[in-house]
């Protein structure tokens, strides 16, 4: 069973570069999961792709690394830590690179959610593993902190920083910077230490091949059930017995994962390492911190979404000034994710993720009731507050409860986790939400147009027959531009982009209630947390974890 090169005094060779070097990484690569979001109307228009597009190019970047995360950090672990860094850092490069030249948006899909989501799940296990390879034990929580926190950071100033280039330059000079950045911290891997592990793992190929067809069928189901319908097809659409292909995508992925877990407990069995130990999945603390990231990344990620597309199609803001009015967000995050610990460090895990939550579920409230006919971009600023306030709690809880709840040697192992668990929420949140959204406001101006007395007859059988694969997110100036080339007259015009306004609202509604589905059901999950402090606080040590991997585990069902 493969452990993590720890250093020891002797050789350690952390040291303020070092870690200026892989809390860079980690804020790249957290980076691209709020950059882009304030200019999502900006990437549509200028690649003449539409407002689901850009979300499909967003919910494959982020099911890319959760698909490949486990698999990456193996193949450290099998060919070296630091060259899987490099690889994957060069990797990111020439994906940044594709992205900030690409012509359309299978282009954009190749560079940014492939090449960058492939060099992330190479960097991001290696970064976990370089942490404990290049500091002794007394200085590797800090040193886990600290890069943590350079990824909270990178949610937090990626609003603003993707706001003020796209407005100020073009969107496309972001992933320009990105490759330059990619480029200076390869150049500065030569400072890392990377102790040879205890043996070279075999890979298990059929483990991560079983892995990413099943988490990538799941999340393509719910990515495209807007488009094909979630149980009967839609009307032109593709169908497969008689059912729309969301259905089977969905049901496929599941049966998949069975599978995968079966075969993980057969390799185990035979003595060989597993992808995934069974130990890990019987682990109700480190499994009740992996649920509750998956909670947090979809409601962040389902935030993230909507809320920019208000501002920025609905009432018009340039990016920047989007990425202004998510400010309240990034600065309860920060406020929460650094203050928490500091001012409360024997505060119970379990209680502070519920007060979090609960802080998220409350924005997210306030949100759907101040989003109608007529708000104004000051609605946001309050719900964001509560909802950043609520995300920086988790942030300053999870990653600890995690890493706490398996022997120090396998926290490269649980990290590889943990990334795979908080990409697929993101994956999952971008995906559902947006796919509610779109779903939503479908059927709301389609429901809008048919009972509009102003609209005529031939202009209601013709919207019908063209609505049936959903709608794309408008803004009333494109609307009017498209029915206008589409000859419809004035009058009835008007009368459409009124019903789409209000659609509109609904869809964003209808999307956003999602959200806080998902964030009741992690109060639910939250059971599973510690409800002590964690060891090394001041207020005592928390109960050892229920089981590490070298514990008998009963078989898997």
């Amino acid at each position: 069973m493969g452990t993590a090169a720890v250093a020891q005094p002797s050789d350690v060779r952390g040291s303020t570069a070092v870690l200026a070097t892989l809390a860079s990484a980690q804020f790249l690569m957290a980076l691209d999961s709020s950059v882009m979001n304030v200019s999502i109307a900006s990437v549509a228009e200028d690649l003449g792709t539409t407002v689901t597009g850009v979300q499909t190019a967003i919910t494959l970047y982020t099911l890319v690394m959760a698909a490949l995360m486990i698999t990456g950090g193996k193949l450290g672990a099998l060919l070296g830590r630091r060259r899987m860094f490099v690889l994957g850092g060069l990797i990111y490069a020439s994906g940044s690179l594709v992205t900030a030249l690409a012509p359309n948006l299978t282009v954009l899909i190749v560079g940014w959610s492939g090449l960058e989501g492939i060099g992330a799940a190479l960097i991001m296990p290696a970064v976990v593993a370089l942490v404990a390879g290049n500091f002794p034990s007394e200085r590797r929580t800090s040193a886990y902190g600290m890069v943590a926190a350079a990824g909270a950071v990178a949610v937090a100033a990626g609003p603003i920083i993707g706001g003020a280039v796209t407005t100020s330059f073009s969107w496309r000079w972001v992933f320009a910077g990105e490759v330059v950045v990619a480029l200076a911290i390869v150049s500065r891997a030569r400072s890392l230490a990377d102790a040879p592990p205890e043996h070279r793992p075999k890979l298990d190929v059929v483990g991560a091949l079983l892995s990413a067809l099943g988490l990538s069928a799941v999340v393509l189901g719910f990515l495209r059930s807007s488009a094909w319908g979630w149980v009967a097809a839609k009307p032109g659409g593709p169908s497969v017995l008689g059912l729309s292909p969301v259905v089977w995508l969905i049901l496929g992925g599941l049966l998949v994962l069975w599978l995968l877990l079966r075969w993980e407990a057969r390799v185990e069995e035979r003595g060989e390492e597993p992808l995934i130990y069974r130990a890990h999945l019987q682990n109700r603390r480190l499994t009740g911190g992996l649920s509750l990231f998956g909670v947090q990344y979809f409601m962040q990620a389902g935030v993230f979404f909507t809320i920019p597309l208000f501002l920025s199609i609905v009432l018009g803001l340039s990016a920047f000034e989007t990425g202004l009015r998510l400010l309240p967000l990034s600065i309860g995050l920060l406020a929460t994710a650094i203050g928490v610990p500091r001012i409360f460090p024997a505060a119970a895990p379990r209680r502070v993720v519920r007060i979090g939550t609960f802080l998220m579920l409350a924005g997210t409230a306030v949100l759907i009731g101040g989003l109608q006919p007529g708000a104004n971009a000051a609605i946001v600023s309050l719900p964001l507050l509560l909802i950043g306030l609520g995300i920086g709690a988790l942030a300053s809880q999870l990653g600890a409860v995690a890493v706490s709840a398996v022997p120090e040697a396998e926290a490269p192992e649980v990290g590889g986790l943990q990334n795979t668990v908080t990409n697929l929420g993101a994956s999952l949140g971008t995906a559902l939400v947006g796919s509610l959204l779109i779903a939503a406001l479908t059927a709301s101006l389609s429901q809008g147009i048919q009972s509009n007395p102003d609209v005529p007859q031939s202009v209601k059988d013709q919207a019908s027959v063209q609505m049936q694969s959903g709608v794309p997110f408008l803004s009333d100036e494109q609307l009017s531009g498209a029915l206008a080339d589409a000859g419809v007259s004035e009058s009835a015009s008007d009368a459409i982009v009124e019903d789409n306004s209000e659609a509109r609202y609904t869809g964003l509604r209808v999307a956003l209630s999602s959200v806080m589905l998902v964030g009741v059901l992690g109060l639910f999950l939250s059971g599973g947390l510690p409800g002590r402090p964690l060891a090394g606080s001041a207020g005592g040590a928390a109960r050892p974890a229920e089981r590490v991997r070298g514990d008998p585990a009963p078989r898997m069902a």
